[in-house]
Parts: structure tokens; C-alpha cells; sequence
């Protein structure tokens, strides 16, 4: 045995322990400071609490003057305050106070186009209802609401989707060319408080921490799923940063709760950006597609996670690790403890073939690729075979108490990328069936059952040092 293969069991041997949390998770998130006395009402400077009246330049006003006066508090009187893009500068406490709703625009117009990056492609895409882009020392919070008024670009997506973009097999473009906007985007940005919000119906992500580092977002309740459920209303997203916190988070969506992201494709391996070092832990993930999920956008890479302490109450999946052979990026050194999930659809779904329609692009014959959009030509940018190919390894999974799952675990890699070292401790799973393992490799299993009522195995084929052994089955 190779001293690399040594080091490597001696590390999954001590993944079953009870010392777990890495010396960097003490590290994340941003660090307190302090903002001018100074407090400026938007109502002071235009803004019309009606819920009616667009206050987009009102409210942008009232920042800019916070911010040439050395910062403060920028803040409302009780009402209803429509709005487009706002964008917050340094030094500045953005305050939603009790009695305030903050309503996104419906039109698209009143969103600033800028140079972004969305489900990690860089494009010029509409601005967040509320931005703070290459800013330090910034603190959003506040007990009123935000309220992104999604509907109207939902339906906008469904109706270009199922009648004009699918029928024309573009399916994987489409996402990119309905147009909706963000509810909060932190980006190129430092040191960084999302606190204490009530936010609702989001037009499409509804937090982004996209290129940013130390970042704290704590406490936010975000209910998307509110006269309807919209495409891609993923909760919080974290996109090629470094050094967060997400905490005493509850969300209730109908895409990912908690997502890490990194980019996608040849566009995402030319930024190369990774995310790293991020905690997510003490937060409720309700309806939505994941629970924890990491993908499908891994170009960049993603690693050093720490997550723990999260309730799912009718989430689809639990753990959701995905990506496609043409985005390549290694996965790895992601902890998962302390999870308790109620109704889920697949708690371990884990795979790189994700979405094939969605996840590859092909320009139909009747384009002519000279005159397409920009965006579709980064989309359509052949990768190298060698490169597109994503790795998984270095997971752990413990104390996890998963009740009524459909299927307990579904972990498959390929041929030529074996997902590898896969640590469950102190796992206990019931679900209607018990699921596959497949092109996978040295799993440690300490203290596993899984109980399907359909009294099934997990089927293990083209594995290496994966066994589930009787143990595993048998009832408490």
C-alpha cells in the first residue's frame, strides 16, 4: 500500500468519529463593523409608500446620498414601495423594518441589464431587485417584507418554454433567454450581512452570492411557493465564493434550497472559479427540489463544505449531487451531519448525467451559428472530452434520520469516473425501496439501516469496496 493510499484510509477511519467539524468552519462568514449614525428615509427623498408608484430612482437616490455622506442607514417609513434594481454601496445598512413591503417590479424593464453571471454562464442578464455588486461592509436586513411578485415572469417561462423553445428543440436555452429577475444579489463583493428577511415569491433565484467572499446570510424565511410554483426559485445559491455562512435559514421553494454552484461548461471552466469553504447549518428546508444540493453548474469546482443541523419536511431529495459529462470540476471534502427529513423523494440522489436535455446543447439545423447570440455560442463551445468529465469523492454523511422517502439512496458515477470514499455513519433511512450503487468505490458504512418497504437491497454492480451487508437491513 502507497503512502497516499495510507494517508487516505487513515482519513476515512476518523470521518466515523465524533470530530468532524474541519478548523475552517470557525473562519466563515463576514465580520461585524460598524455604519455612520446617520439614517436617511427614502420617503425624504421622493419614494411614495402606495404600492404603487415605481420608487426605483427614489430609493436609489436616497443610497447614493447615504453613501456620499460616508455611509449609514438607509430605511423606510411603513408602506408598500414598488421597485426596480436598487443597487447598495459600501458602508451602508439597507433596513426593511416591520410594516414595510419592498414589491418587485413586473416589468421587466425596471431591472438594470448588467454583465452577471446566471446558472453559470456569464451574459448580460437583468439585475436583482436588490444588488449590492463590488462593495465592502454592507448589512440588508430587516423584519418587513420583500416581495418579488414572480408570477408574471414564472408563467412568461412556462408559456415561451412549452410553446415556442421546446417544439424548436432548445430546450437547453431557454433558460437563459426568458428573462427573469433575481430577488438579492451579492456579487464581487466583501464582508457581507443578509439578515433577518421575509422574502416572497421570487422571480427566479432568490439569493445569490455570486464571486464573493465572507458573507453571512442569517435567518431569512423565504416563501416562493405562494400562489403557484416558479421555475428555477431556487432559496439561496452560492456561485463561486469563498468563506460563507448561511444559518437560521427557512425556506420553502420549487428548486434547490440550498445550493452550491460553480459554473458550467467551457464558460465555466474559462472562469475557473471555485467555491469553497462555505457552512450551512440550523436552517429548515420545506418544499423544493433539494435540500443540499451541489450542481448541476461544477466547472469550477467545489469543496471544503460543512453542513449540519437541517430539517426537510417534504423535500424531493436530501443530498443532491449533480453535473453532466461536459462540465467537468472535482466535488470533494463535503460534510453532511445531523439531518433529519420527513417525506423526501430520494435522500442520497447522486449522479453525472443530470438533465441530458437541459444539460446538453445542440443548435438545430435551421440556425445559422454565424448570427446566433453570444450567450448561445458559450452555451454551444465544445469541451474537451477529458476536461467535461466531473469528479466525486470525499463524502460523509452522518446522523442522518430520514422518515417516508421514496428511495433511499441513488449514487451512480461512470466508467471513467469512479465516485470514491463515500463515509455513512449513524445512518438510518425508511423508504419504499432501497435503491443503486453504481461505478462507486470504497464506502465505509458504520452504523447503517436502511428499511424499505418493498423489503429491497441496494443494488450494488460495476463497485469496488461498496458492500451493504445483512446488518444493514435488518429491523430495530
Amino acid at each position: 500500500m502507497s503512502c497516499k493510499q495510507v494517508k487516505q484510509t487513515d482519513l476515512l477511519k476518523n470521518q466515523i468519529t465524533n470530530e468532524l467539524n474541519p478548523d475552517w468552519v470557525s473562519k466563515v462568514g463576514a465580520k461585524y463593523f460598524s455604519v455612520s449614525d446617520n439614517v436617511y428615509y427614502v420617503n425624504d427623498f421622493g419614494a411614495v409608500n402606495d404600492g404603487v408608484t415605481l420608487n426605483t430612482t427614489a430609493i436609489q437616490k436616497t443610497i447614493d446620498e447615504c453613501s456620499k455622506k460616508g455611509g449609514g442607514t438607509v430605511t423606510f417609513k411603513r408602506g408598500k414601495y414598488l421597485s426596480g434594481s436598487v443597487f447598495i454601496k459600501s458602508n451602508i445598512k439597507f433596513l426593511v423594518p416591520k410594516g414595510v413591503k419592498i414589491k418587485g417590479s413586473e416589468n421587466i424593464k425596471d431591472y438594470k441589464e448588467i454583465e452577471t453571471r446566471v446558472a453559470g454562464i456569464e451574459m448580460i442578464w437583468p439585475a436583482a431587485l436588490i444588488n449590492v455588486d463590488n462593495q465592502k461592509n454592507v448589512t440588508i436586513e430587516g423584519d418587513g417584507v420583500i416581495d418579488g411578485q414572480g408570477k408574471v415572469f414564472w408563467d412568461y417561462y412556462w408559456d415561451l418554454r412549452k410553446n415556442d423553445y421546446e417544439p424548436r428543440g432548445l430546450r437547453w436555452i431557454v433558460d437563459y433567454d426568458a428573462k427573469r429577475p433575481r430577488t438579492l444579489l451579492v456579487s464581487n463583493s466583501e464582508n457581507i450581512f443578509v439578515k433577518e428577511l421575509n422574502i416572497q415569491r421570487a422571480g427566479f433565484w432568490t439569493v445569490q452570492v455570486l464571486y464573493s467572499k465572507y458573507v453571512t446570510v442569517d435567518g431569512l424565511v423565504i416563501r416562493n411557493n405562494i400562489g403557484g410554483h416558479g421555475p428555477s426559485t431556487d432559496g439561496i445559491d452560492i456561485d463561486s465564493s469563498k468563506w460563507i455562512l448561511v444559518q437560521n435559514c427557512d425556506i420553502d421553494c420549487n428548486d434547490d434550497n440550498f445550493c452550491l454552484k460553480a459554473g458550467r461548461d467551457w464558460d465555466g471552466q474559462r472562469v475557473n472559479r471555485s467555491t469553497e469553504y462555505v457552512v450551512i447549518k440550523d436552517c429548515i428546508a420545506r418544499k423544493g427540489a433539494g435540500l443540499f444540493t451541489i450542481g448541476s453548474e461544477t466547472s469550477g469546482s467545489i469543496r471544503h463544505v460543512y453542513v449540519s443541523n437541517i430539517h426537510g419536511m417534504g423535500t424531493k431529495n436530501g443530498l443532491n449531487i449533480k453535473s453532466a459529462t461536459n462540465r467537468g470540476g472535482t466535488v470533494e471534502d463535503i460534510i453532511v451531519e445531523n439531518i433529519k427529513m420527513d417525506k423526501v423523494g430520494t435522500f442520497m440522489q447522486v449522479g453525472m448525467n443530470w438533465n441530458p436535455n437541459y444539460s446538453y446543447s445542440k443548435l438545430p439545423k435551421e440556425f445559422n451559428k454565424d448570427s446566433i447570440p453570444a450567450h448561445w455560442k458559450k452555451m454551444l463551445q465544445k469541451v474537451e472530452p477529458a476536461k467535461g468529465i466531473p469528479t466525486f469523492r470525499n463524502i460523509t454523511l452522518k446522523n442522518i434520520d430520514i422518515k417516508g422517502a421514496d428511495i433511499a439512496i441513488n449514487v451512480n458515477g461512470i466508467e471513467n469516473s469512479i465516485i470514491e470514499n463515500i463515509v455513512l455513519n449513524n445512518v438510518s433511512i425508511q423508504a419504499k425501496t432501497a435503491g443503486q450503487v453504481s461505478y462507486s468505490a470504497n464506502w465505509i458504512l458504520n452504523d447503517v439501516k436502511i428499511i424499505s418497504k418493498d423489503q429491497s437491497k441496494v443494488l450494488v454492480k460495476n463497485a469496488e469496496k461498496v458492500v451493504f451487508d445483512e446488518e444493514v437491513y435488518s429491523a430495530e
